[in-house]
């Protein structure tokens, strides 16, 4: 197997490499950030120096706390702008009107708090932020609440990173599983989304179903119940007539 290159290599290109790509992917939603930092993680893990965990921690939380800095001050700038912006419509078309919703309901109840599960939360970043955005929360607030966010979100990547390591004896392999660890915790927001809209539908239209059904038994005990009403008149009235005509010849 092909030796990986010295750790000083490794770490002069890795660091810039991992602020590039995580501050890149803070204001550009589609770089898989968590998998970078797993990755770095697994490689620090393998290196015999004791402060490179510390290394990958910090660079990967202040690259994602620049980055979302300058993705929100660019949002603000759509906000006050008469006009918009294509940064402020780009938050907008990756977040529905539902999502949108709800994370400004839980800002209004927790307020800056919101932004550490937000960033700990696959795809709730967008929302919230956007959220803050609409609410028009000034960029220091914005700041502090996203800097312990950022450090969560960090430490949390960093930690399945040193999962993967510790299990595998070849950084690659280490890498393989944080990667895909990290991709199956992306998927599952959108497959439990995916689950509940078809349980969501299914429940209605049993409901639907369910109402037609007595809706129609309704209609025919009516229109039973009509049918008896008459024909016990119409008894009542020859029994009335017969009863009648007897009296007037006797």
């Amino acid at each position: 197997m092909r030796e990986l290159p010295p750790e000083s290599t490794q770490q002069a290109v890795g660091y810039p490499s991992l602020f590039l790509l995580v501050a890149l992917g803070a204001l550009v939603p589609i770089v898989p950030t968590g998998a970078i930092v797993s990755s770095a993680a697994v490689v620090a893990f393998h290196q015999s120096s004791p402060l490179a965990l510390l290394f990958v921690f910090l660079v990967a939380a202040f690259a994602a706390f620049l980055g979302d800095l300058a993705l929100y001050w660019l949002g603000q700038r759509g906000v006050r702008s008469r006009n918009g912006s294509r940064w402020l419509a780009a938050l907008r078309g990756r977040v529905t009107p539902e999502r949108l919703a709800q994370a400004q309901a839980r800002l209004d109840t927790h307020q800056v708090s919101v932004l550490v599960l937000s960033r700990l939360v696959p795809a709730g970043r967008i929302p919230v932020m956007l959220a803050c955005l609409l609410a028009e929360l000034p960029l220091r607030r914005f700041a502090r609440g996203d800097m312990a966010a950022c450090l969560a979100w960090a430490a949390t990547y960093q930690l399945i990173g040193i999962l993967g390591g510790s299990l595998f004896p070849e950084p690659w392999q280490g890498v393989v599983a944080a990667v895909g660890l990290t991709v199956l915790i992306s998927a599952l927001p959108a497959l439990w989304r995916r689950v509940r809209g078809a349980s969501g539908q299914g429940s209605s239209g049993r409901g639907t179903s369910g109402q037609g059904s007595s809706g129609q038994g309704s209609s025919g005990q009516g229109s039973s119940g009509q049918g008896s009403s008459g024909q016990v008149a119409e008894s009542s009235g020859t029994s009335d007539g017969s009863g009648a005509s007897g009296r007037e010849h006797p």
